[in-house]
């Protein structure tokens, strides 16, 4: 049984093409951005040197360097620095800048939202936050996404993570390659719980009233001739299956297809990563699920921050 501490908070995606909706290149899923402060007033320095020398080297790389930016960056990592605020006058000291300059550019990151002032002192501010808060998040999807490509050419087989949240099947995260793509998403893969292994396997993680639910809004429907017949029957299965018990179906979802899922449970979130093999490889499904299960086991360690999609 894999653990890990955090919460996962990101939401599914489409893709226009009928295959699953997540590119074969290792890619997690990334949620809409919130919009930064766009910038409103094209202020040059006070001191009016707004340009920087260009590059030596000239050229086609010979960039002009716009020295405000930098200044207000540099402003901008100064106050990160000061844990209780700081001064216009200290700030300007640090960066050698004269104080009008100074000023000039501190309200203007104020005004955009990257400080805030209280007292006299500069804090960062809420559009500072969530670029810091957004760049962590980046790392971590990268973090995910490197571990499910390694995992996917370790085993041979397209690697899938997937969460239940708020109600919803969310696949966040889909490593695959040309020559081991990902399943078709020919039927809503959030609809057809059921059929799938990575649903029976979120839902078999979570209680009676919750299946119960997902099911009412969701009920079963034949996806194959091999899909569950009623919703009575998945219930039965569902409840003889272990909290984290590994799940396999065969073409229920997909003619084809084999499919197994391992549970994880992040937090108080059910997920799962799972595989997926053609169905003339099925004999070698159960292996490859344990060779997972173990990469898992091994690695989620160092994962436990980084699986917070």
């Amino acid at each position: 049984m894999a653990t890990a501490e955090t919460a996962l908070s990101e939401t599914h995606a489409t893709r226009a093409s009928a295959r699953v909706p997540y590119p074969g290149t290792g890619t997690c899923v990334r949620p809409p951005t919130q919009p930064t402060p766009q910038d409103s007033a094209h202020a040059h320095s006070v001191d009016g040197a707004d340009s920087a020398p260009t590059h030596p080297s000239g050229g086609a790389h010979n960039a002009t360097l716009i020295g405000s930016v930098q200044r207000a960056m540099r402003l901008l990592e100064s106050v990160a620095e000061h844990e209780h605020g700081a001064p216009a006058k200290q700030l300007a000291r640090e960066n050698g800048l004269a104080l009008p300059t100074a000023y000039h550019l501190l309200r203007t990151l104020v005004h955009e939202g990257y400080l805030r002032r209280d007292k006299g002192l500069f804090f960062l501010g809420e559009a500072a936050e969530r670029l810091s808060s957004s760049g962590a998040q980046q790392k971590r999807r990268s973090t995910v996404a490197d571990a499910l490509a390694h995992w996917r050419d370790a085993i041979g087989a397209p690697v899938y993570y997937a969460v239940y949240r708020e109600g919803e099947i969310e696949v966040m995260c889909v490593s695959d390659t040309p020559g081991n793509p990902a399943v078709e998403e020919w039927a809503d893969f959030r609809e057809t719980g059921h059929a799938h292994a990575i649903g029976q396997c979120l839902l078999a993680q979570v209680d009676e009233a919750t299946r119960r639910d997902h099911l009412e809004r969701y009920p079963v429907q034949p996806v194959t001739p091999y899909t569950v017949g009623d919703d009575r029957s998945l219930l039965r299965r569902l409840d003889r299956m272990e909290r984290m018990e590994l799940v396999t179906e065969r073409q229920e979802y997909a003619l084809g297809t084999v499919c197994a899922a391992i549970p994880i449970t992040v937090g108080t979130t059910a997920a799962t990563m799972a595989i997926s093999l053609p169905s003339h490889q099925a004999d070698r499904l159960l292996a490859a699920a344990r060779q997972l299960q173990t990469e898992i086991g091994r690695h989620l360690g160092s994962l436990a921050i980084s699986i917070s999609i």
